[in-house]
């Protein structure tokens, strides 16, 4: 079974400073790149917007042109790049997130295939976060409920079906806004 990755890297990181596609030189994305791949993802996608640069291979790029309306453009650019491929699954995972890697990956998308509803979320302690896993028959709704600066939040808030998966051990799962 196919299993597509998107690493959402195309924000401008205002409070960060600069696009955090470029934090650490690069090494932020080499790790969300290797997280997914090493974590199962057969077709990983890094999604472009503020900053464009190479990403390290197996990883193809797409650009999200409309990357200043929030993280909705982000995700939708994302999952429209699988969608002509045979992804049954999409994991979607931040490039600001950089303690997350291969374990963290294959723990969720294992939830995710192992439950009836296809969903699955990363959780550390009591904060949910990325990585997510959505089943290809969710996708155009969730496409349909993206806007603004919101990814899949209110998609998973609807459900109650997302599978939580405890990743505390592995990882605080920590979004980095600041350097």
């Amino acid at each position: 079974m196919s299993i597509g990755g998107v690493v959402l890297a195309a924000g401008a990181g205002i409070r960060y400073g600069m696009p955090k596609v470029l934090a650490d030189e690069g090494r932020w994305l080499s790790s969300a790149v290797g997280a997914l791949h090493g974590g199962g993802c057969d077709d990983v996608v890094v999604v472009l917007g503020a900053a464009l640069v190479d990403v390290p291979p197996p990883a193809r790029a797409v650009v999200a042109s409309d990357w200043a309306d929030g993280m909705s453009a982000s995700v939708r650019a994302g999952i429209t790049a699988l969608q002509p491929g045979p992804a049954q699954y999409a994991v979607l995972h931040t490039v600001d997130t950089p303690d997350i890697d291969a374990a963290v990956v294959s723990r969720v998308l294992d939830a995710a295939r192992a439950s009836a509803s296809g969903l699955a979320r990363a959780r550390f302690g009591d904060r949910p976060g990325h990585p997510v896993v959505i089943a290809r028959k969710y996708w155009s709704r969730l496409l349909d409920t993206l806007h603004g600066d919101e990814g899949a939040r209110s998609f998973l808030a609807a459900r109650t079906d997302v599978v939580s998966v405890d990743c505390a051990d592995l990882a605080t799962g920590r979004d980095i806004d600041e350097r």
